[in-house]
């Protein structure tokens, strides 16, 4: 699978990640500029879990975006459906909570954890509006929720240029440092056609988070959503 428009299936999607896990992180680092660490503070810091608090993080890959959570002594739960991109995050970090789950049907209990956040994985989720709503469930009454993930720039012109490197530019370099550049042709296309800033905000409050809101990280390349977890959730309430 090479289009974004295709659908989603997610056992292709996990051989996918499988294939790119070992040099993931590094291409990452180079394809953003050097600018994925900082996108992944910025989300900590969203978050701001403390010392004793349980954080699920979703999409977790190899595990880089879990790694601050775990230094600063929050438990964390590195969730992901790519067996290969686990099993290179625990040869790393064999004391981080590993755990293989469908973004769609996660193996976590009711009110499980006091924070959720999934960075650059809900586009390529098959039902994305189904995993914020998961993501609802698992979380505790007044939880966070914090998703980061690549948008729409805000400036016209800055826009187009944008596009023309997802397109042009990443494909190529992929090509030289990648062992799957098809899968970065991919990403590519998932970025671009992925709903802008405040169509995600809906889909958000559409799952039945509250208190939405975004900030625009690098011109709008990325987006860092925040939501809360009622404090009564919509399936507590009484039947009419």
């Amino acid at each position: 699978m090479n289009r974004a428009s295709l659908e989603k299936r997610p056992e292709e999607m996990a051989a996918m990640f499988d294939d790119v896990a070992p040099k993931y992180d590094i291409v990452n680092d180079i394809l953003s500029l050097g600018q994925t660490r900082r996108w992944r503070r910025i989300v900590v810091d969203a978050v701001g879990a403390v010392p004793g608090q349980r954080v699920l993080d979703l999409a977790a890959g190899t595990g880089t975006s879990s790694e601050p959570f775990a230094d600063a002594g929050v438990d964390v739960v590195a969730c992901d459906f790519s067996v290969g991109m686990l099993k290179v995050g625990k040869r790393r970090r064999p004391d981080i909570d590993f755990i293989a789950g469908d973004a769609t049907n996660l193996p976590f209990a009711d009110n499980s954890f006091d924070a959720s956040t999934i960075s650059f994985g809900l586009r390529n989720v098959m039902d994305p509006k189904k995993a914020l709503r998961e993501m609802l469930r698992v979380t505790k009454p007044g939880g966070k929720l914090v998703v980061a993930e690549f948008s729409h720039p805000t400036f016209s012109p800055f826009r187009t240029v944008y596009t023309e490197y997802l397109m042009r530019a990443l494909p190529p370099i992929a090509k030289k440092v990648a062992s799957n550049p098809d899968a970065y042709v991919y990403l590519a296309e998932s970025i671009r056609v992925w709903p802008n800033q405040d169509n995600l905000s809906a889909w958000l409050t559409e799952s039945g988070w509250e208190n939405v809101a975004y900030r625009n990280l690098s011109g709008g390349i990325v987006a860092v959503h925040r939501a809360v977890k009622p404090l009564q959730s919509a399936e507590s309430f009484p039947a009419n």
